[in-house]
């Protein structure tokens, strides 16, 4: 099947759009709600970027391409930010969801130096508070080179992936580049900086102001940036905007997302057929698995597990390809969980499990945003949920568990035991079964633990977790596959 993801192709009169139609602004759009859990930034906060980004575009003197490519620029330029959560909490001993919201207001040094004494070493002692700080303050330059650097080329190499131009990944790329040479990873400076990148920085900079602050601060903080962080002739196109009346309300208008997915600037129709959607679902995993070191590849492992138990129970090839889909997207939600708790090396505490639990409402509130990907979101957020009604984050039981939901569950968990966790080492195959031996029955479903049995031995353990297929396979049944 092709789809055409255009951001107006209209639904039939008086109904909702057919499942075949999916509009790129609307998918694209829905999954950035994730980029803003892994900054800690309010919802919308990236479709809130592009319309202001949009809006100041309309006062440029564009190219006929540039307007759609400026847009998803602006709506995908976080795309690479979970790829230093790790390293931020590791550096910095701090929660990566709270202080990358804070850092982004800091726009001096001296405002930097206040930032990292507020948001380093939280909870530690004093004394490893200190160690900390002069560590983090001494090398505080190159440290944010490398965490920027990770971002921004990990969000332009994904961008790539999703077969969006080398003007969107640049633009991407260099979204934390400063007018004055002062930015980072590069230090570019002047126009040789990407005209997509100083409108996205400003955009996001007017978005965390204008929330936090109001329209007046978000335009005397772009104009008092302008020479240093910005180009000051994109300043007062900017400020114009900002300063127009009903800016705030617009902004803060529930309709306007819909607004944004629908800009005239987005018109450009792309054809899309199922490749490209898997592919845009594959490099979405590549977020949400960036966001740990402990969680490298889980994603892809679980939809590979997914679509092998697939194969054992006959599903059809579109049936089982919606699976691995859904498989790929199951833990988007892990993007709002802090990675003091993914990288947890001990037990978490009550409290630190309640906001564990949270990761799949999360995710299914990311997904459910998508119209055509509402029975996939509830499959997804479903992979916690226990036949004995005793798991998370719903506390369903096997009549209201399907056999979709079922199957996610048993590739999530085999995939949870056979890989290192932060806590423990990966279990062997035969410790693995031991476990999940008793879970059949009262927590999982044992046709569909059989069926992960059948496909593991099929396949050849560990050849069946060490060696994946290669990234064209993954979504083919098995009848399909390379020799």
């Amino acid at each position: 099947m092709t789809y055409i993801f255009s951001p107006t192709s209209p639904g039939p009169a008086g109904g909702a759009a057919p499942q075949d139609i999916l509009r790129l602004g609307e998918l694209l759009g829905a999954l950035s709600h994730a980029l803003d859990l892994t900054e800690g930034q309010p919802k919308g906060h990236c479709v809130r970027c592009c319309w202001i980004g949009m809006q100041a575009a309309r006062e440029l003197e564009l190219p006929p391409q540039a307007p759609s490519d400026l847009y998803f620029t602006l709506l995908l330029k976080d795309l690479g930010c979970s790829s230093n959560a790790a390293r931020i909490c590791q550096l910095y001993l701090t929660d990566d969801l709270s202080f990358k919201q804070n850092f982004k207001t800091v726009s001096g040094s001296r405002q930097g130096i206040e930032f990292l004494l507020r948001n380093t070493a939280l909870g530690a002692s004093p004394l490893q508070k200190l160690k900390t700080l002069g560590h983090v303050i001494a090398r505080n330059g190159q440290l944010a080179g490398e965490l920027i650097e990770t971002r921004c080329n990990r969000g332009a190499s994904i961008a790539r992936q999703m077969r969006f131009s080398e003007d969107v990944a640049e633009g991407i790329a260099s979204l934390d580049e400063h007018w004055d040479g002062g930015g980072q990873p590069q230090g570019l400076k002047g126009a040789a900086i990407p005209l997509f990148s100083r409108i996205a920085l400003m955009a996001q900079v007017a978005d965390v102001f204008a929330a936090s602050a109001g329209a007046e601060a978000a335009a005397a903080e772009l104009e008092a940036r302008a020479g240093s962080w910005f180009d000051p002739d994109l300043v007062p196109v900017f400020t114009a905007v900002i300063r127009r009346p009903g800016f705030l309300a617009d902004l803060q208008d529930p309709g306007l997302e819909a607004e944004v997915f629908a800009t005239p600037q987005a018109q450009h129709i792309h054809t899309v057929d199922e490749d490209y959607l898997d592919e845009i679902a594959r490099a979405f995993s590549l977020v949400i698995d960036a966001k740990s070191p402990f969680t490298h590849g889980h994603s892809q492992r679980v939809a590979r597990y997914t679509g092998l138990i697939c194969d054992q129970l006959g599903y059809a090839p579109g049936r089982r390809r919606w699976m691995v889909r859904g498989a790929l997207l199951h833990d988007i939600g892990k993007l709002g969980i802090s990675n003091t708790i993914l990288d947890k090396p001990g037990k978490l505490t009550d409290e630190e499990f309640a906001l564990m639990k949270r990761h799949p409402v999360l995710g299914h509130e990311v997904l459910s945003r998508i119209a055509a990907f509402q029975e996939l979101a509830d499959v997804s957020a479903a992979h916690h949920e226990r036949l004995d009604g005793k798991g998370y984050p719903y506390g369903m039981d096997a009549s209201q568990l399907t056999q979709e939901m079922r199957v996610m569950a048993v590739a999530d968990i085999f995939d949870a035991l056979t890989a290192e966790r932060p806590y423990r080492a990966a279990m062997p195959l035969e410790k693995t079964y031991a476990i999940m031996d008793g879970m059949a029955g009262p927590a999982i479903d044992p046709d569909c633990y059989a069926a992960l049995q059948d496909a593991v031995t099929a396949s050849g353990w560990p050849s069946a977790s060490d060696a994946p297929l290669a990234a064209a396979e993954w979504d083919l049944p098995a009848a399909e596959r390379s020799a």
